[in-house]
């Protein structure tokens, strides 16, 4: 059986945990939502241990929505 991974509502969930806000949506950007360099590499190692693929740091930086790092990451996945 083969399971489909949304990586936005991953990534959304992973924002959410790491942030402790429940209200963070796929549109949240992770500045404004009290992102700082430790929750970034949070929020890496949990997409890299979750999807068995390297995810830089600086996407995050790069990429601060969910929305919008989910885009880049899945073309890697």
């Amino acid at each position: 059986m083969t399971t489909t991974i949304d990586v936005s509502e991953l990534i959304v969930s992973i924002y959410r945990e790491t942030l402790h806000d429940e209200t963070l949506g796929a549109n949240s950007d992770f500045f404004e939502a009290g992102g700082d360099s430790l929750t970034a590499f949070q929020i890496t190692a949990r997409l890299q241990a979750t999807l068995d693929i390297e995810v830089p740091v600086a996407l995050v930086f790069a990429y601060p929505s969910p929305a919008d790092l989910a885009e880049v990451v899945a073309a890697d996945f």
